[in-house]
């Protein structure tokens, strides 16, 4: 029985590639030297799976930065602003494409379906002159073969990469990007063509779009592009792959009647649903690869109950046709367990990181092919039991609180107009005031400091001293530059979820369990295995401290329920809903805590809200329920002068606009600029926002520094939808990962337009 592994993370089990890249950013090695570290990891991957017996292994997921920028290089699909003459694209054009440079932007980055996972956005239109620009693909096939693994050559399907890009500028929002497809279809069968005459005898494609709500027209895409590709496919096993969601039955029917494909990849753990369609309209003669082992989440795979379901699919698509898989790529969990020396034994037999995935997908194969490991089995039923019935999952008075929750709305009781009165007569704050998102940036003696701290080398009193002086930095330097509402730039943190999920019950944390976010940026869940509560205080010292240092207003800063839970691995013994509830009552607690220390503005990020959207129409309601419920239900308490803010980062929004008016926030400050002001266009077409509103201003995740000409420009441009009473002016995101040097002349040219703007409104009254 084989088995198959979609794709599998690329950093490494200590972050290799994350310092390699950083290193290279920085000028401190070469290109030279990125691509050893790079190729070491793909070995190190390559020869992992072989000896877990993994059959079907793949090649060209590793990524520099993301595997639909990987796409457009190999397309040649390069935007003018970035001077690409043609050839093969190097690290400059790839990775200003994906970071900007000193006088271009970078390209719009947003969240990959619906997880913390990002890509850079393409930007197409009539006039693209596609060509083969990157072997990329082909490169790391040859590469994988001379280590002696006939991998399969993993390529983004061509209509799901034209349905995750964008028109460019200039170029009209109605424009057809599948009318592209005929366009991009000779650059993929010059690469097929190259696959199969290095000897390749599988290819997968990734066309994850499947299981959204497609219309007949993009549906009928699918089916042009494979007849299109069919007789350069000829020779080759095509493998297409799906993922994170139920596949429609309409979508179904497409993929399983594309022609020259032999194999279908459906992820049957997020699609349950998907079962029945299999059972009753799978084709004879195809391959099934059933993901059945989940490559979104830490849990230890039921063993048993995946067995059950392999079993009943066998007797479907017959004993030779069915291929064990991973719901999706192992991308989006933690590395190795191994490295765990530290998690607690006992939450530690309930987890499977990638490694122990790819071993517990072979260990299905082989009791599907009759040679089932009974004591690998029995030490796995084992484990799933002690979860069951383990007493430190279960806290009865957190369980009786949440479910008290329900029958009401949670909301403030007064409106936002008034609200918003009553907190400008305590703040007395300018028009167009300005702020900043939260976080400063992380210097290495800072992170020295807390790494020394949590090592137990420094003592608790040198610690907060330490950090006292760095608040004290950063309120002075935000007292220089003059800006309105300040922050304390959280130098106690070093994740945003992290630093709450460490304070709360319910939570686990690993030391090596990073997960990438985009580029070199990893961030590390915490694990949710029981019932949340706060048995203490979190912020209220550091907070209190920070705003004894100013006579400015100090924002309390906190992490929202629905992102500390879409950010975390979240418990799968309950609904989702029920722990964010359990969350957003621990968070209320907070909150309220905040307000009685003298903290008159408190932001409570939701950053990944619209990140957890279901895919499905049909399930994206009951979801936006919840969240925007747990959201009020942290702050329905407080009092009309406390002014409450929330930010929200890198999604597409507009098409959840209602929901988070209906946050009820006082202020939400929204990612704009990298996203070409999409934002803006939902205040154009009518829709009335009576908040506060701070549209980033500057992209902060490239190193660019904006000027002041050029932040004004943007500023005119809110202002000609947006009343001037509720706009504020702040940078897109926090600044943790810039440096001190871009962030001063960044934020200085931010509040000069600021002030530019101010002159100009009130010379027009």
């Amino acid at each position: 029985m084989a088995s198959h592994i979609v794709g599998y993370p690329r950093m490494g089990p200590k972050r290799e590639l994350k310092f390699a890249l950083e290193s290279f950013w920085d000028k401190k090695s070469s290109a030279e030297d990125l691509e050893k570290v790079a190729a070491d990891l793909r070995t190190s991957i390559w020869k992992q799976m072989a000896g877990a017996g993994i059959k079907y292994i793949p090649s060209n997921t590793f990524s520099y930065y993301d595997q639909v920028l990987d796409t457009t290089a190999m397309l040649g699909a390069v935007p003018p602003r970035y001077g690409w003459s043609g050839g093969e694209i190097g690290f400059d054009v790839y990775f200003s494409m994906a970071r900007g440079n000193a006088s271009v932007p970078a390209m719009e980055m947003t969240k990959w379906f619906d997880t913390n996972y990002h890509f850079i956005v393409p930007e197409l239109g009539p006039d693209v002159q596609f060509s083969y620009a990157s072997h990329k693909a082909v490169t790391e096939y040859k590469e994988a073969k001379a280590l002696g693994v006939d991998s399969v050559p993993v390529l983004i399907g061509p209509v799901s990469y034209l349905l995750l890009s964008k028109p460019a500028k200039g170029v009209e929002k109605t424009f057809s990007l599948i009318s592209l497809l005929g366009k991009i279809l000779p650059v993929y069968k010059e690469v097929i063509s190259e696959l199969k005459a290095a000897g390749a005898s599988w290819i997968q494609f990734d066309e994850p779009t499947l299981v959204m709500d497609l219309d007949s027209h993009k549906l009928q895409a699918f089916t042009d592009a494979y007849s299109e590709l069919e007789s350069t496919l000829s020779g080759l096993n095509v493998l297409i792959e799906t993922y994170f969601a139920d596949i429609p039955a309409k979508a179904f029917k497409t993929l399983t009647s594309l022609k020259g494909v032999s194999a279908y990849g459906f992820d049957l753990v997020r699609g349950t649903k998907t079962l029945d369609l299999i059972k009753s309209e799978f084709p004879k003669g195809k391959y099934l690869f059933a993901g059945v082992v989940d490559g979104r989440n830490i849990w230890a795979n039921d063993l048993a109950s995946s067995l059950s379901t392999l079993h009943e699919l066998e007797g479907i698509v017959g004993k030779d046709k069915l291929v064990v898989s991973t719901s999706c790529s192992l991308l989006h969990t933690a590395v190795d367990l191994v490295n765990e020396t530290k998690l607690d034994k006992e939450i530690k037999s309930w987890l499977a990181f990638a490694a122990q995935k790819v071993v517990e997908v072979n260990a299905l194969a082989k009791a599907l092919a009759g040679e089932k490991d009974e004591a690998f089995f029995s030490a796995n039923a084992a484990a799933q039991a002690s979860r069951k019935s383990s007493p430190r999952v279960t806290n009865e008075a957190v369980q009786k609180a949440a479910a008290a929750l329900r029958g009401s709305d949670h909301r403030r009781a007064t409106n936002v107009t008034a609200r918003l009165d009553a907190q400008q007569k305590k703040l007395d704050l300018p028009i167009l005031p300005t702020t900043t998102i939260g976080s400063f940036p992380q210097t290495i003696e800072l992170r020295r400091v807390r790494r020394e701290y949590k090592a137990n080398k420094i003592s608790e009193d040198d610690y907060i001293k330490a950090i006292k002086e760095e608040i004290q930095k950063v309120v002075k330097l935000q007292e220089e530059l003059d800006i309105d509402v300040l922050v304390h730039g959280e130098p106690e943190r070093n994740d945003m979820v992290e630093y709450f999920g460490e304070q709360l019950s319910g939570f686990a944390f690993t030391v090596n369990g990073w997960v990438q976010s985009y580029g070199s940026r990893c961030v590390k869940p915490p694990i949710i295995y029981g019932d949340v509560s706060r048995p203490k205080p979190m912020t209220v010292f550091w907070s209190s401290t920070a705003q004894s240092m100013t006579a400015r207003p100090m924002k309390g800063m906190l992490t929202g329920p629905v992102t500390i839970l879409n950010w975390s691995f979240v418990r799968n013994d309950q609904p989702r809903f029920e722990t964010c509830y359990q969350i957003a009552l621990a968070i209320k607690d907070e909150v309220e805590d905040l307000q009685k220390a003298g903290i008159n503005v408190i932001q409570i990020d939701e950053a990944a809200l619209r990140e957890g959207l279901p895919l499905r129409k049909s399930e994206q309601a009951f979801y936006l329920d919840w969240a925007v419920h747990s959201f009020r239900i942290t702050n329905c308490g407080v009092q009309d002068t406390t002014q409450i803010h929330t930010h929200m980062c890198y999604s597409n929004f507009n098409d959840i606009i209602h929901s988070i008016i209906d946050m009820d926030a006082d202020v939400i400050t929204i990612e704009n600029s990298r996203s070409d002001e999409k934002l803006l266009s939902v205040f154009r077409e009518g829709v009335k926002y009576g908040a506060g509103i701070g549209p980033g201003v500057y992209d902060i995740h490239s190193p660019r520094i904006p000027s002041t000409e050029e932040i004004a420009d943007r500023i005119n441009k809110m202002l000609a939808v947006l009343e001037k009473n509720i706009l504020w002016v702040n940078p897109d995101c926090g600044l943790k990962t810039r440096k001190y040097s871009e962030v001063k002349p960044a934020l200085n040219n931010m509040v000069a337009a600021a002030k530019l703007l101010r002159t100009q409104l009130a010379s027009a009254k």
